[in-house]
């Protein structure tokens, strides 16, 4: 059986798009994942499957309308990507500040990103680097106001989910387990 990590963008936020964990993983356990686990409220879902995963998400995200009536957008990944997104990270200094550094998982890799218009809106202390399906941000004063956090799904043309060296590092703890 392999592990998989589901990332659910935009449920549980701001009071919109709820979506109680126990019900996620009825849904997942309807779709034949087995060992669901999830981590806070944002859609976190490590779980196994022997199942063919190319129209898992699909699936996932129909369930979800079906019985709440919106559909997140959800990317599931491979034990081995959040491996090498972690190995790969550019910013290891940063890892010490574990939510001033985040990972936006992409859904493809992107074809024309736009890097110099990404750089123009960096703030003098916010950093980041393009790998082929992550997108990786340093930005010590958070992402709040960051104009580049803002604007990087639509400046890369792919959809884009990010997490925080935190929820990436407990996921992995998770899919370890």
């Amino acid at each position: 059986m392999n592990t998989y990590i589901a990332l659910l963008r935009g449920i549980n936020v701001g009071g919109k798009n709820l979506l109680p964990m126990k019900e996620l993983v009825a849904i997942f356990e309807k779709l034949a994942a087995r060992k669901v686990k999830t981590y806070i409220q944002s859609g976190n879902v490590v779980f196994q499957s022997e199942q063919e995963l190319s129209q898992f998400s699909t699936r996932l995200a129909a369930g979800i309308k079906k019985s709440y009536g919106f559909e997140p957008q959800v990317l599931v990944l491979g034990l081995d990507a959040i491996e090498n997104a972690m190995t790969a990270n550019p910013y290891p200094e940063a890892e010490e500040d574990p939510k001033s550094l985040h990972l936006g998982f992409l859904a493809s890799e992107p074809q024309n990103p736009d890097l110099e218009k990404l750089d123009s809106l960096r703030k003098e202390s916010e950093r980041f680097h393009l790998s082929e399906q992550v997108f990786y941000l340093h930005a010590p004063e958070g992402i709040g106001r960051s104009k580049l956090a803002a604007r990087a799904e639509k400046l890369l043309g792919v959809p884009m989910t990010s997490r925080n060296w935190r929820t990436v590092c407990k996921i992995k703890e998770m899919a370890d387990q």
